[in-house]
């Protein structure tokens, strides 16, 4: 009777140690989907492209669902970029209707994704060129077209030329560099 009793107490004391930990994970689940909400919202609104009192985000484990109504498929990609790059974001479940992307301006959304996706580019390599350290990273120039980056100025050697190529090869999106950097010491010597 002792046995089972104690064994009656153990038991009860494992599971309700149990319950407090889940219930403590699954508040701790709920905070963070509701902070990534708050986040997403926020991003969002700030946007002066978008509208956004005509979409609405959920979060459930990290996935962010995205519902309402966007004026054409540009809209769409940009609330869904925007808010996959938030941290904590795991994916993205875009079901957000286009309520006015008709033939004509598919082609023209078309050509804005480029010049987006070109723009993006062109300030991540910047960006990268700027920070890394062994680059004097504003004697060069970066254009983007259609994924492909030219880099132009001059730099102190041939390992910092190469450096920034890398840099831009290594780039997302990017699927040629045309290499235009000068290193100086060549051009004096010649």
């Amino acid at each position: 009777m002792k046995n089972t009793t104690l064994s009656i107490i153990i038991a009860t004391a494992i599971s309700t140690a149990s319950l407090n930990v889940s219930a403590e994970n699954t508040w701790k689940d709920n905070a963070k989907d509701a902070w990534i909400d708050g986040k997403a919202e926020s991003t969002l609104l700030f946007n002066g492209n978008l509208n956004s009192f005509d979409i609405n985000t959920d979060v459930k484990n990290g996935t962010v669902i995205l519902t309402g109504k966007v004026k054409n498929s540009v809209d769409k990609a940009l609330a869904e970029e925007l808010v996959a790059s938030l941290e904590g974001v795991t994916k993205v479940n875009n079901m957000l209707s286009v309520i006015d992307d008709d033939n004509n301006s598919q082609g023209k959304d078309v050509e804005i994704m480029k010049n987006l996706k070109d723009s993006k580019v062109e300030t991540v390599v910047k960006t990268r060129l700027l920070f890394e350290s062994q680059i004097s990273g504003l004697d060069i120039e970066v254009e983007v077209e259609n994924g492909v980056v030219t880099l132009e100025g001059n730099v102190a050697s041939e390992s910092e030329r190469d450096l920034a190529v890398a840099i831009a090869m290594n780039t997302n999106d990017v699927t040629n560099v045309v290499n235009k950097i000068v290193v100086k010491d060549l051009v004096a010597s010649n």
